[in-house]
């Protein structure tokens, strides 16, 4: 399966979650995002998707915010702690998109995507709650968001 993973504000290409996702016999594409300019953010990750032609579309934090904004023609997105109130102007999602967040979240708020849920019509099992801080790159998260990618 072909990915394309966002990474989030002020991280890089190739961490843990990008990483774990190659380990697991899948390509990812993960490109470098403005972390000063989200516009610039969008057109890359757009020029990216349309390149490559992602299976699905990660976006962790920021990146989140960055997949939300792009066109996906359809193809799902998983989302990891989304910061949408932060960036970007999408304020609702696709109905095939998933959501991780982990309610000790103490840099994005837990009920920011429960609000994101509720305001893109989707069902509460969209939203998966897992691990136990922003970053989720600890073994259960990092399953989670294996399990959402690959089960559409």
């Amino acid at each position: 399966m072909k990915i394309l993973f966002l990474h989030g504000w002020h991280s890089t290409p190739g961490g843990v979650k990008p990483s774990y996702l190659a380990q697991h016999g899948h390509e990812v594409i993960n490109p470098k995002l403005s972390d000063d300019d989200f516009v610039a953010a969008v057109c890359v990750a757009q020029r990216e998707f349309d390149s490559h032609r992602p299976d699905v579309v990660v976006g962790s934090s920021r990146g989140g915010a960055v997949a939300m904004n792009m066109e996906t023609r359809g193809i799902r997105r998983v989302l990891l702690c989304p910061a949408w109130k932060n960036w970007g102007t999408a304020r609702t999602v696709p109905l095939d998109t998933v959501i991780l967040h982990s309610r000790q979240d103490e840099v994005i708020s837990f009920a920011d995507s429960e609000e994101l849920i509720r305001l893109s019509g989707l069902p509460a099992t969209a939203l998966i709650v897992v691990g136990h801080d922003h970053r989720l790159a600890d073994p259960e998260p990092l399953a989670a968001m294996l399990r959402a990618c690959e089960q559409g």
